[in-house]
């Protein structure tokens, strides 16, 4: 079953979606468990089935390698990361960026860095229009 714009990964998923992102290559469950054990403290069992549940949207795929299986990610990041970030924009301001951005300066969340940043981000985007 291959990936669609609406594939939806879970909070949760999305988790076992960092590690197989991360990966220089295919992983084994086992690997996936380990990689979770400190931030996550889950059971091999949960892991499992978050692979499976990924594997059934499939946002990863597997190949067996013996009695175990090979998992790898299908759904790529920065696919997954455009998605996620324009509905959390159109969801919670209307699918305008700036409310966001007012948002957190308002929050006092924006560093002196981060608002450098946004007006280097701005100025490429003026050059570029």
């Amino acid at each position: 079953m291959p990936t669609t714009p609406e594939t939806h990964v879970s909070d949760a998923e999305s988790h076992v979606m960092e590690v197989l992102w991360r990966a220089p290559g295919p992983v084994v469950a086992e690997q996936v468990v380990v990689a979770l054990s400190e931030s996550q403290h889950w059971q091999s069992a949960t892991v499992k089935t978050l692979l499976n549940r990924l594997l059934k949207k499939g946002a990863i795929a597997a190949t067996k390698d013996g009695r175990r299986f090979l998992y790898h990610a299908v759904l790529q990041r920065e696919a997954w990361l455009a998605r996620e970030s324009e509905s959390l924009v159109q969801r919670l301001f209307g699918g305008r960026v700036a409310p966001l951005v007012a948002h957190f300066g308002s929050r006092r969340k924006l560093s002196a860095a981060d608002i450098q940043e946004l007006r280097q981000l701005i100025e490429q985007y003026e050059a570029r229009q």
